[in-house]
């Protein structure tokens, strides 16, 4: 597409066993253009019965001598290879989708397509190279592991980064031979959609992935509590995490690994050139509007330097661009719907009440479509709920700080963990920081450095398990031990 804007909406149906189909219920949902808040499209809903029929495709896909299971590596990875190429085909078609269903600005949901297609040939690299080891432990026994895929898996993922999640969940599912029932949040399944219709243009068997738009309490719901599906893996927030794990519990004990919420610390020392350390920390809390887990929403700055740095942060965020995501000049879209815009707004009036200082933004942007101005508060205090709460808007909270020893106890105070960074000139400073911080990404003189081979997850209520890289492949696997008796 030459010139981008709204896009035809190809596939709206559920995809179950390599072909799209109605909901069980007939039932369908409205997925609203956040810009504009007019309807998009309407999608199938997608409920238990649903779920049902793609496990059941699911688990036939994984049956010990399906397609699927037959394959070699070397055929399993050429597969990814295929779909990663289509996907890069049609990546102006699936920005375009992203940007109409997110709201998010079509440069930075190129930059999303660029990076999940990275990370589908990432793991596609990675088919042929899972092993096992042996063991040398006792001359009798010849003893060997044997690594193999867990099953059937299920996949919930989130609206602030529809297809890059995607990617994270599918890249290491499908590397390492799980089939997958995916659940796409319901504010943004249309690329997902598309994407199905990817898997079986490739040539997936069916049955290896199928798609099912819906809602939490009943699509996601079905998925958790399935006895069938042998692992959860989600992206959300902290609360339904908790759900998640205890459905799990409750059912089949299945594996769960969850990547959650944050509210994560960027501390910024008065070594630095606070001019490129306040671009840093803009970019932290304000890329995709905010709307990011791993965001550095809480900027600690050194008490020398605190009133040069706001006045720069200030400057920053006032001069974002905000509006048409398809305008090549905007530089924030909207929020996701008006659900989060009304929780940002009423955590910025909360900051506000609390006797935070508001720099610049810090109300809603016109009446059409759910835009908050760019907000920066200064003179923020850890007890004020914006200090403790997931805002997931672009909303900067700038705290002061005097010494190494109180920033990093300030920083851990947070049942959160995430991500932290540190700016300073000075190595033992920013080491000593990485190795106190409670944070499952530490990053130095820079922010949100992650790439598909970097391992991502979180410590205390920001997760359990990690995604990408090796150790995103071990979230999918079981270890077999495997023992022969020499000279019986």
């Amino acid at each position: 597409m030459s010139k981008p804007g709204i896009p035809t909406i190809k596939f709206t149906k559920l995809f179950i066993n390599n072909e799209f189909v109605d909901a069980t219920s007939g039932k369908t949902f409205e997925v609203i253009n956040p810009a504009t808040g007019t309807v998009l499209a309407h999608v199938s809903e997608g409920d238990k019965a649903d779920v049902n029929k793609a496990v059941a495709a699911a688990s036939k896909a994984f049956s010990r001598n399906s397609p699927w299971r037959s394959m070699t590596a070397f055929e399993r990875s050429q597969l990814m290879q295929k779909f990663a190429d289509l996907v890069w085909e049609h990546r102006d078609y699936l920005a375009a989708l992203e940007s109409a269903d997110n709201g998010k600005t079509y440069a930075n949901a190129q930059g999303d397509i660029f990076a999940s297609v990275a990370t589908f040939r990432y793991y596609a690299g990675w088919c042929d190279k899972i092993k096992g080891t042996t063991i040398n432990d006792d001359p009798k026994y010849v003893t060997y592991t044997q690594k193999e895929p867990i099953g059937v898996v299920g996949q919930i993922i989130p609206w602030n980064y529809p297809f890059l999640m995607l990617a994270w969940k599918w890249g290491p599912a499908l590397a390492t031979g799980c089939t997958i029932i995916l659940k796409p949040a319901e504010q943004t399944p249309l690329s997902a959609l598309f994407a199905a219709s990817l898997i079986k243009e490739a040539g997936f068997p069916p049955g290896v992935i199928n798609v099912i738009p819906g809602y939490g309490p009943t699509a996601g719901a079905a998925i958790s509590e399935h006895p069938d599906i042998r692992k959860v893996a989600f992206t959300g927030s902290t609360e339904i995490g908790h759900i998640i794990m205890e459905a799990a519990a409750k059912t089949n004990l299945k594996r769960v690994s969850l990547e959650l919420g944050g509210k994560s610390p960027l501390v910024i020392f008065d070594d630095c050139d606070v001019k490129k350390a306040a671009q840093i920390a803009h970019n932290a809390i304000f890329d995709n509007h905010g709307q990011s887990c791993c965001a550095g929403s809480r900027t600690f700055v050194q008490s020398g330097i605190y009133d040069e740095f706001v006045q720069h942060a200030k400057k920053l965020a006032s001069q974002i661009k905000v509006g048409d995501p398809f305008d090549p000049t905007t530089q924030q879209g909207p929020q996701i719907d008006q659900d989060m815009l009304d929780k940002v707004i009423g955590l910025i009036n909360s900051g506000k009440q609390e006797g935070a200082v508001v720099e610049t933004g810090g109300e809603r942007l016109g009446t059409k479509g759910y835009f908050v101005k760019p907000t920066v508060f200064s003179q923020v205090q850890d007890n004020m709920r914006i200090a403790k709460e997931e805002i997931f808007g672009p909303v900067q909270s700038i705290l002061k700080f005097k010494t190494m020893d109180e920033v990093i106890d300030r920083a851990n105070s947070t049942n959160y963990g995430l991500a932290a960074g540190i700016i300073t000139q000075d190595i033992d400073k920013a080491l000593l920081f990485a190795k106190s911080v409670e944070a499952g990404s530490v990053w130095i003189n820079c922010y949100d450095a992650i790439t598909p081979a970097r391992p991502f997850g979180g410590f205390k209520n920001s997760g359990v398990g990690r995604e990408l890289g090796e150790e995103g492949l071990k979230e999918y696997l079981e270890v077999k031990t495997i023992a022969i008796k020499v000279g019986i």
